[in-house]
């Protein structure tokens, strides 16, 4: 079985990085939101701003930790 390509792998850590960030940005989003009673239709920008935000930098992280142990063998 061949191994995956260096691009694969980081492509994994970004996706994976994007979901779990996203995740734990809708929740932390949503408890800020209901914290600071923030008015109406305001809720759903905060939280997508969150949700968002904590989405690119889990998946940039991630992506770098795969980018710097892609080089390595084992």
């Amino acid at each position: 079985m061949a191994r995956d390509s260096c691009l694969a792998r980081v492509t994994a850590g970004v996706a994976i990085g994007g979901a779990v960030g996203g995740a734990v940005g809708a929740v932390y989003g949503t408890y800020e939101a209901i914290r600071y009673k923030v008015p109406g239709l305001l809720k759903i920008r905060y939280i997508g701003q969150t949700t968002l935000g904590s989405a690119a930098i889990f998946g940039l992280f991630l992506g770098a930790g795969s980018l710097i142990h892609c080089g390595k063998s084992y």
